[in-house]
């Protein structure tokens, strides 16, 4: 071993340049959003759903790498495992042979999905809703995916075509010509569905743009208007699979709901190594690789590589062993009553909603004169403002992070790492309350913050 190459004095050296780097080589809009917010912080470490910076001080994480730690940062048992497999010196991705890790994984994976036959893996959650779209236009022989207004499936082509938020699709036309209807509009649907061309329709079961829940008895529906006319359905469980919301897919809350196709991402990688996983029914494979010509018809180039599988092996072991979807369920539950009680308290404060630890809360306009007249100043300069408004003073003075739901939406969305506990909650919900406090008592800092906003947005415009 001849190089010289040492990874810690790299970043000693170089950590105080990191916003710099960014600036300069890579997205250079990202470090000047975070010094406008005042998130251009330095963080030094992280464990579990908590982060310190450079002073030693705790943060408490409520965004979960928008949804990739599952399992909060450097698990023991996931750790364990890529260490392992690192130190076996496996010959990995040969491409011609079957290595045993991906079957391990899939065989594991389709434990938790009964109706459902095989996998298909890939690295990212777009990938695995690319995969999903072709294996539906290829197995029912038509073109069309139908999908629902505030969608977010991806950024890559055929995702980014099914994706209901405008502003990601701005400048990146033409796209493939699929079709919007509205969550929980099934007339809609089967309006698309008699025109004879749809392949799908793909569909979050909880929405990650706002945290919209599919309407009681939606998805079961949905699925016997699909098959009744040879269409698909596609469960999108990149953000909601594996237990984020208190079952280990969404769509389980429904009976009698099973998917043709599932894709899920962010938490199967243990928040190490990229890895998503297609699942599929038996006859859409056998259609996909239909023959030895067909063998590579679809793949990808890390796809089923040893780490990112023993990392999804890890990560499953511990859902199973140490009851992470039960833990879901009791600590989102008390999460969501603890800020469902408050909005009868708050007047701007309109709505808590969500499962398990996947929870949005909403802000809307006030009733009372004097906060009217405030609320009016920050939709006057840009919607969302509000939200905003509440999301900086949490990271910057109370060290919790969390986010909006999506551009121009007074919505925060709380997607913590599923192993936060109750200490976390009561420390969440007594800084919000503080600040919600003060927005209703027209406290100095927080609208004098609101004002700044008002002045960058108008800048900006």
């Amino acid at each position: 071993m001849n190089s010289d190459f040492d990874l810690g004095k790299l970043l000693a050296d170089r950590a105080g340049d990191r916003y710099d780097l960014h600036a300069r080589y890579l997205n250079h809009q990202l470090p000047r959003m975070l010094r406008t917010l005042g998130f251009d912080k330095t963080y030094e470490r992280g464990e579990g759903a908590h982060f310190e910076d450079a002073e030693g001080n705790d943060y408490l994480d409520m965004l979960a790498g928008f949804g990739v730690m599952g399992l909060g940062r450097h698990h023991p048992v996931v750790r364990k495992a890529l260490h392992d497999v690192l130190d076996a010196g496996l010959p990995d991705l040969t491409r011609f042979d079957c290595s045993p890790l991906p079957g391990l994984l899939a065989e594991r994976l389709l434990a938790h999905s009964p109706h459902l036959d095989r996998v298909y893996f890939g690295n990212s959650g777009t990938e695995a809703v690319e995969a999903a779209l072709k294996f539906a236009r290829h197995a029912t022989g038509r073109p069309r995916i139908l999908y629902c207004g505030h969608a977010f499936h991806g950024l890559t082509t055929g995702s980014l075509s099914v994706n209901g938020e405008r502003g990601f699709r701005e400048g990146f036309g033409p796209l493939l010509s699929d079709t919007p209807v509205a969550l929980g509009d099934l007339d809609a649907l089967d309006r698309e569905l008699r025109r004879g061309d749809v392949a799908a329709f793909i569909v979050e079961p909880v929405q990650g743009k706002g945290v919209q829940e599919a309407p009681p008895g939606f998805l079961r529906a949905a699925q016997e208007l699909l098959h009744k006319r040879g269409a698909l359905l596609i469960a999108d469980e990149v953000q909601t699979g594996l237990g984020r919301t208190g079952d280990f897919y969404a769509y389980q809350h429904e009976d009698g709901v099973e998917p043709d196709l599932v894709c899920v991402a962010k938490a199967l990688s243990g928040g190490y190594v990229p890895a998503s996983a297609t699942l599929g029914k038996e006859w859409i494979f056998k259609k996909v690789y239909s023959s030895m010509d067909r063998v590579l018809v679809h793949s990808a180039s890390f796809g089923s590589n040893a780490q990112a599988m023993a990392a999804g092996l890890a990560v499953l072991a511990v859902i199973e062993d140490e009851g992470i979807v039960a833990h879901v369920r009791r600590v989102g539950g008390l999460l969501k009553s603890r800020l469902t009680a408050l909005v009868d308290r708050y007047e701007m404060l309109h709505d808590v909603r969500g499962r398990g630890l996947m929870i949005g809360i909403e802000f809307g306009r006030p009733s009372s004169l004097g906060l009217r007249s405030r609320w009016a100043m920050l939709q006057a300069a840009r919607r969302g403002l509000f939200a905003q408004m509440i999301v900086v003073p949490l990271l910057q003075r109370h060290h919790i992070l969390t986010q909006v739901s999506g551009d121009r939406m007074e919505v925060i969305k709380l997607i913590p790492p599923l192993v936060v506990t109750e200490q976390d909650v009561d420390r969440f919900v007594a800084a919000f309350t503080q600040l919600m406090d003060e927005a209703h008592n027209g406290g100095g800092l927080i609208w004098d913050f609101g004002r700044t906003l008002v002045r960058q947005a108008v800048a900006n415009r």
